[in-house]
């Protein structure tokens, strides 16, 4: 009798130990999004207690959703080793799935693309058979992303599209952020920054509204990138440092390397080259930990590019063939043919599982249709069967004529699409024209200045100035050259864009010109999301920055206020300054006034200025909120 008590025991003690277990994988992967350090904590736990009890599936399960946290650390080989694990001993399909979904996100992170499709499509297999809809559409948005990685940006968005449309249908916002990512990275990949932009932002809203510290760090990182693409340089490292604040407080070291190198990214482009070597130097040592490939050639670029910028040709050449060697080793044609052919392969294994199963239902169809076919004619006769098959007939052209017209409007929708996308394409690519080349001869034109001013050391008093003349009017050039490209980068520019370069070029002004106090005020009134056309937005920048050019060389002021106010159905702007002034009535208009109250015409405003010794001079610019551009 004792001896029963004791296996009885044995098995409510091992069944106790197994719930415990569950209980600390459930709790886990709950919270490790937010506080990874204490999941890892509490799956070695589970996985303790699994092994102690010998229990096979526990023990899979406690090793993989170890490897998912670790994989989410950056930790990438440690996590494929835990998946692996897993894998080997797992009898649960689900588990098996869920390690097959690590392997191909560890893979791809270390550039493994050929084996990350392959452990991708094995996941995507599982679910398919369990109908498992929203792991379906996780597995196919990273799929994608294997594409995005590779390049091929066509069959990547057919993934991510696919994934997004399952997601919104289950209002899985987890799933939406991360496939809005997803798309976004492709959309910048393909230079169309204001779509980017535009997702990016989406997927860090959603991030915010579910409270997770490793989306809101990735997707803020996300739209720091894209506003250093755009130029914005301010916007850019103001969320790249909110980034990486983020990602310490989880102790993520690919987040970190990568948000490091996109810091100094911004910084090496600005000139700004003391401080980018720590930033440098940093990401380098957070990439190679963690063995990101992606951000290791991001790293060994950005080397390459900081030694050009120092003028040290050596050490940014031998950068630039560690870079290219590297890619090399992980990016080659041979791979992208491999990956396509192995997502042919299983669509085309897909495609005869269904068809075959399409005959059975076919075969079965036509079996019932001949047993209802006898009853008919055997009972109505054919008059009722001949007046039956008219009205299907009927039915089938009406059904025909209308699938026509439905098609008929998506190839003219499709038309008009690819249209703008063609006229946005143009635009985009003589924006990059107008920066690698006329940019690039504009500063190489300002260094052969600088190399002549050196040379002349003989040289007349006047021949420098007017060469440092020209040096600095070509210095301008290529600033307003960067004004133009911002523009033209955009369909529609929000105030939030318009207050942001305004800042910009104030804060220059400011530290260019010491002794002048500089103010700028926007209404709290004005909605930050209030969208201009690229040209009207374009020219209320060119005449503030005229206004405040103008008032910094002739009116010898020692205060400028620039404010941005509203009315019902209009902005109201002001520029001011406490100088010298001038006589209206004695002065004739020179180009800078004239140049400003053509470009308020243009965008259907009107600008008025008032000057006298005892005041200063005052420019009032009145500008429609919906201004239609006059012919």
């Amino acid at each position: 009798m004792k001896k029963v008590l004791s296996v009885v025991f044995l098995v409510t003690s091992i069944a106790f130990s197994q719930n415990r277990s569950e209980k600390l994988n459930d709790s886990a992967m709950v919270i490790y999004k937010s506080n990874p350090q204490k999941a890892v904590e509490l799956l070695e736990k589970a996985l303790s207690i699994s092994e102690e009890n010998e229990t096979i599936n526990a023990i899979a399960k406690s090793k993989n959703n170890l490897g998912i946290v670790k994989r989410d650390l950056g930790l990438f080989t440690e996590a494929k080793t835990l998946s692996q694990e897993a894998l080997n001993i797992s009898e649960d399909s689900i588990i098996n799935a869920s390690a097959y979904n690590n392997l191909g996100a560890c893979n791809r992170n270390l550039g493994l693309y050929e084996e990350a499709l392959t452990a991708y499509l094995m996941a995507l297999k599982i679910y398919e058979a369990k109908n498992m809809s929203s792991e379906q559409a996780t597995v196919t948005n990273n799929i994608g992303t294997v594409y995005s990685y590779l390049g091929m940006n066509k069959q990547a968005i057919e993934n991510h599209l696919k994934a997004k449309d399952i997601f919104e249908n289950a209002d899985n916002k987890k799933g939406m952020s991360e496939v809005y990512n997803s798309i976004a990275i492709v959309y910048a990949n393909d230079g169309d920054l204001n779509n980017a932009l535009t997702y990016f932002k989406e997927s860090l809203r959603l991030e915010e509204a579910l409270n997770s510290p490793k989306g809101i760090a990735e997707s803020t990182n996300n739209v720091g990138a894209v506003f250093y693409y755009m130029g914005e340089i301010d916007s850019a490292l103001v969320y790249f440092n909110q980034s990486v604040k983020a990602e310490r407080a989880i102790g993520n070291q690919t987040g970190i390397g990568a948000t490091y190198n996109n810091i100094a990214s911004v910084l090496i482009e600005n000139d700004r080259l003391k401080e980018a070597k720590a930033y440098l130097d940093s990401g380098y040592y957070y990439t190679k930990k963690a063995k990101s490939v992606a951000d290791i050639e991001t790293a060994l670029h950005n080397y390459s590019q900081y030694y050009e910028a120092k003028k040290q040709p050596q050490k940014a050449l031998d950068y630039y063939k560690s870079f290219t060697v590297f890619k090399d080793s992980i990016l080659n044609i041979a791979t992208n043919s491999k990956v396509a052919e192995l997502e042919i392969q299983y669509q085309t294994e897909k495609k005869e599982n269904q068809i075959l199963a399409q005959h059975a239902q076919l075969a079965e169809k036509e079996l019932q249709v001949k047993q209802k076919n006898t009853i008919i004619y055997g009972s109505l006769g054919l008059a009722f069967l001949l007046g039956m098959l008219g009205y299907l007939l009927y039915n089938q052209q009406k059904l025909k004529n209308r699938q026509l017209k439905k098609e008929g409007e998506l190839k003219t929708a499709l038309a008009k699409i690819e249209t703008q996308n063609r006229l946005q394409e143009q635009r985009l690519r003589i924006s990059r024209d107008l920066h690698d080349n006329i940019g690039a001869q504009l500063t190489f034109i300002i260094s052969s200045i600088d190399n002549l001013k050196f040379g002349l050391k003989n040289a007349t008093l006047k021949t420098k100035e007017k060469l440092s003349s020209i040096s600095e009017f070509t210095s301008q050039t290529i600033y307003e050259l960067r004004d133009t490209i911002w523009a033209m980068n955009k369909e529609a520019i929000t105030f939030e864009d318009l207050q942001a370069r305004i800042t910009n070029f104030i804060n220059q002004a400011s530290e260019a010109s010491q002794d002048v106090e500089f103010t700028f005020y926007v209404s709290e009134t004005i909605s930050a999301q209030h969208t201009f056309t690229s040209v009207v937005g374009m020219n209320i920048y060119r005449i503030i920055q005229e206004a405040v050019n103008n008032a910094l060389k002739y009116a010898d002021a020692t205060a400028i206020y620039v404010e941005i106010s509203e009315d019902i159905d209009t902005f109201l702007i002001e520029v001011s300054d406490d100088g010298k002034g001038f006589n209206i009535a004695e002065t004739e208009l020179g180009n800078g006034l004239n140049n400003m109250k053509k470009r308020a015409r243009e965008i259907n405003g009107s600008m008025e200025y008032h000057a006298a010794a005892d005041t200063g001079t005052q420019i009032i610019l009145t500008v429609p909120k919906n201004p239609e551009r006059k012919e």
